[in-house]
């Protein structure tokens, strides 16, 4: 009794459009507890769309369609199912009668294009559009297989999904169950090595483990089907703390969790202050603390010191430390986390210099080298030299930034 989500749309082949329907879907499936082994994007074909309803539903009950309901030649989701299917396409008036109706609140007219939008194959059921033209339909065509259709715009499907779709679905048995999981988030270790450490317990069966990579960040994703989300806990609490003692500091949120949010309740609870020095990322650490609400508690400023003469002026950094060892060194981001700290008179002050590129890099100092300096309340200083290598600009001014938040975080732990 299983789920599969298909897209319908050369648009999304293409890259035009992001796929933000299949995401809310998976999650809304897995919320009901149905399972959901499949995912298919197809364009605007129906020769191509009937195979996939054929290999679709020879695996799944539900067939959940997103996409092609619009008035346009090249929208024939719902036509190409009733052929796969050998219905007649019956129109349906009370449709009309909602398009022209939203049509007239808008102060258009319908076009007769619209008129398609009416027909649905016989016996099936309307899911209903409340803020677009293109309803959808609930059809069981044959024994044990559901099919619901979606427009394509998120914003539609979403509501139709909730008031219509999951009603449907628990009056069918489905939703007595949840799939609940837990999301463990690491930082400083790769997933190889996080991989290693947390091993044997990828082989459990209830709950599951399994790991997922993104960029500069490691997760661990703990799941289990139950009926409750006490008994889901009471299942997966256990399983998350061995890991979370196992991986150590490396370990620094859940679920949610972000790093801005985990340091600046860390410098809450200490009832400290930062202020922030920035070159290479360019207000890319500030904008990180800022984006968190209430911010103001701890987060007092910073200063961005492209120039040279601003690191000097503003942040008190040495002619000799730039001459000597250049404003990409240790000694600068020590200078500029202490410059800040003082010049903001703040508990911690942290600073980034590095090189992120393109160009600009030696054999030396290459793209992606960056220094971070970090001034504690005692006035102690010191700096992390990190090697992100030849990545974009982008990628190396996150992952500078990332990386100060999680170097101070530690501090703070």
């Amino acid at each position: 009794m299983s789920a599969e989500i298909i897209c319908v749309g050369t648009e999304l082949l293409l890259g035009d459009i992001v796929n933000t329907n299949v995401q809310f879907l998976a999650k809304e499936l897995a919320n009901l507890g149905i399972p959901h082994y499949y995912q298919t994007v197809v364009g605007d074909n129906p020769t191509r769309l009937k195979e996939v309803i054929n290999i679709a539903s020879q695996r799944a009950s539900i067939l959940l369609f997103t996409g092609g309901l619009g008035p346009t030649p090249d929208d024939l989701t719902t036509e190409t199912i009733a052929q796969y299917f050998d219905s007649p396409l019956v129109e349906k008036p009370e449709i009309i009668e909602d398009i022209q109706r939203k049509f007239q609140a808008r102060g258009r007219q319908m076009n007769d294009n619209n008129r398609k939008q009416a027909l649905i194959p016989k016996g099936a059921t309307i899911l209903p559009n409340p803020t677009g033209t293109a309803p959808g339909m609930i059809w069981e065509p044959q024994a044990n297989l559901t099919l619901m259709t979606f427009p394509g715009v998120p914003s539609e499907m979403k509501r139709m999904w909730a008031e219509t779709a999951v009603p449907h679905l628990k009056s069918q048995g489905y939703g007595k169950e949840i799939i609940f999981s837990r999301m463990l988030r690491f930082r400083g270790i790769g997933e190889s090595a996080l991989a290693t450490k947390v091993n044997r317990f990828f082989d459990l069966t209830n709950p599951t483990v399994a790991p997922y990579a993104s960029l500069g960040e490691v997760r661990l994703r703990i799941s289990t089907k139950t009926t409750s989300e006490t008994e889901a806990n009471a299942i997966i609490q256990p399983v998350a703390q061995e890991i979370i003692k196992i991986a150590g500091g490396d370990y620094f949120g859940k679920d949610d969790d972000t790093l801005a949010e985990v340091v600046g309740q860390l410098l809450r609870d200490r009832q400290e202050t930062i202020g922030v020095a920035e070159s290479c990322t360019g207000g890319g650490l500030g904008a990180m603390l800022t984006d968190i609400a209430g911010s103001s508690d701890y987060f007092w400023g910073g200063i961005i010191a492209y120039d040279n003469r601003v690191k000097m002026s503003l942040l008190g950094v040495t002619s000799e430390a730039l001459e000597v060892q250049g404003a990409v060194s240790n000694i600068v981001a020590e200078q500029m986390a202490l410059g800040v700290k003082q010049r903001l008179n703040t508990s911690w002050g942290i600073s980034l210099t590095g090189i992120a590129g393109p160009g600009g890099g030696t054999e030396m100092k290459p793209v992606g080298l960056v220094y971070i300096g970090i001034a504690d309340p005692d006035h102690q200083v010191h700096s992390i030299k990190c090697t992100f290598g030849d990545r974009s600009r982008d990628i190396i001014r996150y992952l500078s930034s990332c990386t100060a938040l999680d170097q101070l975080r530690r501090k703070l732990m």
